[in-house]
């Protein structure tokens, strides 16, 4: 076997350089010596120091093999993408599967009926192109990383919309707008009671405007909640209808290329999605960050088997993947 390429010395000299502890040593040390009084003295050796530093880490042997195994990871980015051990697979579907355990009936069909109608446009493309399986290549169009990614965000966004509703269902708008009315007017009452000249250190004055502030807080997140919750539903429309569109392209585009360019171009036009998922990971406990599973990729037919998963959580499970399927057009097994 060929020995890996190298990275070359330009290669370590930068990534030693950049180290972020390296950036920040480096930064401070420079500002201390131009504040030193004597920076004449104090640059050159700061500069020896670092020349020093590059000069050691990059001849490391150590050092060079992790950037060896970098760099060569980065020159494989672009090829096609491995396929999935059978315990990444069963990795990616507990991941999927915990994440639909905590959605509701309603949202679990939905997220569960979308991917379905992927899964079904395959199996379309397949015979449309004359063939029974996976062999024509269509199901690994549908199934890259862009698609999957798509799917993932569309999982996200139910999450957020979710906990957005339980929240605006537990916040009592009514009663923070009624303790808001309620606030100014002890405020007014109090300030005809105190001169104007001691309103400022007045302590009762002091602790109704630090009220009225919270309350007014709570007022705007109810109100951002609402905006939130008003974008989330539009995005996870559009999303969906994107995602059916790009899989029924599989019928009705043959070059792979063409379907791939779409695909990727939509996949960047969720900036904006993934900035609000990031808005909302306080409630979502999840962040635009993750890593995406492979969704298509994945066997979620049968719930993974968690140890702390009720029966009665699994049988809604398989209920919610039959009435997707269903709808779908795809009649469950045994029927």
């Amino acid at each position: 076997m060929a020995e890996p390429k190298k990275a070359g010395l330009f290669r370590y000299l930068k990534e030693a350089f950049l180290f972020r502890w390296n950036l920040l040593l480096l930064g401070g040390a420079s500002a201390a010596a131009i504040i030193s009084g004597h920076p004449d003295v104090a640059l050159p050796l700061v500069a020896a120091a670092e020349l020093t530093y590059l000069a050691g880490l990059s001849t490391m042997p150590r050092f060079q093999g992790a950037i060896d195994a970098r760099a060569h990871a980065e020159e494989r980015g672009g090829t096609a993408q491995p396929a999935l051990s059978t315990g990444d697979s069963a990795s990616a579907r507990d991941r999927i599967i915990e994440v639909l355990k905590s959605l509701s009936e309603e949202r679990r069909a939905r997220f569960l009926r979308l991917r379905a109608r992927c899964v079904e446009m395959t199996r379309i493309a397949n015979a449309v192109r004359g063939e029974t399986s996976d062999a024509s290549g269509a199901s690994v169009e549908l199934r890259q990383p862009a698609l999957d990614r798509l799917l993932w965000v569309f999982l996200k966004l139910l999450l957020s919309d979710q906990a957005i509703a339980r929240f605006l269902q537990a916040a009592d708008a009514s009663q923070i707008l009624h303790t808001i009315d309620d606030l100014g007017e002890r405020i007014k009452k109090r300030e005809a009671v105190v001169a104007e000249t001691e309103r400022e250190g007045d302590r009762i004055l002091r602790s109704l405007h630090d009220s009225l502030a919270t309350a007014q807080l709570r007022m705007d997140n109810i109100t951002k909640a609402k905006n939130n919750a008003e974008f989330v539903g539009a995005e996870l429309d559009r999303l969906e209808n994107k995602i059916q569109a790009v899989t029924e392209m599989a019928v009705s585009h043959s070059d792979p290329d063409e379907m791939s360019s779409r695909i990727d171009a939509i996949a960047e036009g969720i900036s904006q999605t993934e900035q609000t998922i990031r808005e909302l990971q306080t409630i979502t406990g999840m962040t635009a960050a993750d890593e995406t599973p492979s969704i298509l990729g994945a066997d979620i037919a049968q719930p993974a088997p968690l140890g702390s998963e009720p029966d009665a959580s699994r049988a809604r499970i398989e209920q919610a993947r039959r009435v997707a399927e269903t709808r779908a057009g795809r009649r469950p097994p045994g029927s």
